[in-house]
């Protein structure tokens, strides 16, 4: 029979903390693409809670890192920051790790910070307004870019 976990699940079952650099965008700002680190440690259901970033992998068999929107007897649902649409029920066995700092720019930051949590509180509320937040956001970038560029 073939073994399909990956190094990194087989690293987190025997009790590693594991860094990896993020790919893709779904937890944009959280996360820039090939910039940001991750450290994640194994994962125990019972513990986690909305709010808490986890690594876990789709019955497609891809490795994913988002947001818990909610628990429920069902199931575990999930959304990325810069998502929308909520993915789940995932099972208790798809959840491999959870996040407990990010590195972002050589600064390590853990996910127990008062100001870390506060702001993933927030940002799972705005959720139904992320589209057009981050739409006017990507607006105002372009108008302070045009600005700069006539200022030179």
């Amino acid at each position: 029979m073939k073994n399909d976990k990956t190094d990194i699940e087989e690293l987190l079952e025997q009790g590693n903390t594991i860094q990896i650099h993020t790919q893709g965008y779904s937890m944009y700002p959280m996360f820039i693409s090939g910039r940001d680190e991750a450290v994640i440690k194994q994962a125990v259901s019972a513990d986690l809670k909305r709010g808490d970033v986890v690594l876990y992998r789709r019955k497609s068999g891809i490795l994913v890192l988002h947001r818990i929107w909610k628990h429920k007897s069902d199931g575990f649902y999930m959304v990325g920051d810069n998502q929308t649409e909520i993915e789940g029920p995932l099972e208790d066995s798809q959840i491999k790790g959870v996040l407990l700092a990010f590195i972002r720019n050589g600064k390590y930051i853990e996910t127990t910070q008062p100001f870390y949590r506060m702001l993933s509180r927030f940002w799972l509320f705005l959720r139904p307004f992320r589209n057009p937040i981050m739409k006017t956001a990507a607006g105002i970038k372009k108008v302070v870019q045009k600005i700069r560029r006539k200022e030179r």
